[in-house]
């Protein structure tokens, strides 16, 4: 069904897409390694730097009271964003990775002992991998991995064949940031809570793609980046339930995180100051503030439904191409398609197409497990965004058959 979706004005809004590369107008497919920044993030950030900059919270002056202000009007409006209960449930922190690194050295610290058991996917990134394998080394946990169909797909039922007494927490990834595979986060969540075991969703790629909702989904925590939804490298999200932060030791000491210090104790603060030490990225916070409004203000829902049929044009010419070998073909995803082209090396074939002016990702995009399951040193991959056309497609395409030209 095609939409309404003006593209063109979309593609005002991004000043960066429009210029050269090589010669040739950029084709910016990069969006899942992060997304570029619309006009109405950028003024943000500078009209903060440029009017108000301050630190936050402590403050009795004007600047410090606006700059506060405009924080949490973000935290409220990230809340309802993604539905949560409360705005004191949505922490921030630089990025997904740190989000989930809170979570792992917290509740490893205060919930893992020898022998128990974290389950995750075989279709994670590295941030939810290596974040667990430290805290099995701190306490003596071990990882127990559900497996991947050669389509990119998990089975939720073997999640229950994993879960036993001692499974202390399911993890896993929304969308899959190497294959674009949608998991059935909902169900497993489900699962999950039906043996009193939490849910961690890493749903970096999840945001800037589809409606997500904690109140639907039900997990326990869930984190994202800002720099993949249009908002500010370097500030992110965790948004967690507040029965389970109330339950978990802070990760990092300092300021903001107290309520009172002496040297012979520290009492902690509220949610969610208790997990921010120290002076936040307050120019990213606001950032992020202005990203989900802009999102809001194009029409989300329709921008969702455009980027829909983009990725089903790319399929479907792309895989058609002979030679092409797409790798993640699950019933269920978004954002992502990776692919193969004959015998060539990703990185021989990025290198080509990077010279029609055309950004893609090559390697094993911080997924090196998956790769190995699927016995590819990793493959190319194009990751779409709402400001993408059908035009550019076609282009990469072009790229494509160049890159069979060149390697016979």
């Amino acid at each position: 069904m095609k939409t309404t979706f003006d593209v063109e004005r979309i593609r005002s809004h991004f000043p960066i897409l429009n210029q050269k590369v090589r010669d040739h107008q950029l084709v910016y497919f990069d969006n899942g390694a992060t997304s570029q920044h619309p006009l109405a993030v950028t003024d943000a950030v500078s009209d903060y730097y440029n009017r108000y900059n301050s630190n936050v919270h402590r403050g009795v002056h004007h600047l410090s009271q606006v700059a506060t202000q405009a924080m949490e009007d973000t935290r409220r409006r990230v809340a309802r964003f993604i539905n949560a209960t409360h705005p004191h449930e949505v922490i921030f922190t630089r990025g997904t990775t740190e989000a989930i690194n809170l979570v792992a050295f917290s509740f490893g610290q205060t919930f893992l002992k020898p022998g128990d058991e974290i389950i995750l996917t075989a279709l994670e990134h590295h941030s939810n991998i290596v974040p667990w394998q430290m805290a099995c080394q701190r306490t003596g946990a071990i990882l127990k991995v559900i497996p991947v169909n050669p389509a990119g797909e998990i089975d939720p039922g073997d999640v229950l064949k994993l879960i036993g007494p001692r499974t202390r927490l399911v993890t896993l990834a929304h969308v899959s940031n190497a294959l674009g595979t949608i998991n059935p986060v909902k169900e497993i969540t489900r699962m999950a809570h039906q043996h009193n075991i939490p849910v961690l969703v890493d749903g970096a790629q999840a945001v800037p793609h589809l409606r997500v909702d904690m109140q639907e989904i039900g997990c326990d925590f869930y984190a994202f980046s800002g720099h993949k939804m249009y908002a500010p490298m370097g500030i992110g999200v965790l948004y967690g339930r507040e029965e389970w932060l109330n339950r978990l030791e802070p990760w990092q000491g300092g300021g903001e995180m107290i309520e009172t210090v002496t040297f012979e104790k520290t009492t902690y603060n509220q949610l969610p100051y208790k997990f921010e030490a120290g002076t936040p990225d307050v120019a990213g916070i606001i950032g992020m503030g202005a990203a989900i409004a802009y999102l809001a203000d194009i029409g989300f829902d329709e921008a969702i439904r455009y980027e829909e049929q983009l990725l089903h044009y790319a399929t479907q010419t792309i895989g058609s191409i002979e030679g092409v070998t797409l790798v993640g073909t699950a019933r269920e995803k978004t954002g992502v398609l990776s692919f193969l082209i004959d015998n060539v090396h990703p990185y021989d074939a990025g290198t080509i197409i990077d010279h029609f002016g055309i950004a893609v990702r090559t390697g094993h995009h911080c997924a090196q497990p998956l790769m190995d399951h699927l016995k590819i040193p990793g493959t190319i991959r194009a990751s779409f965004s709402f400001y993408n056309t059908m035009e550019e497609v076609d282009r990469l395409v072009e790229a494509i058959m160049k890159v069979k030209e060149m390697f016979g």
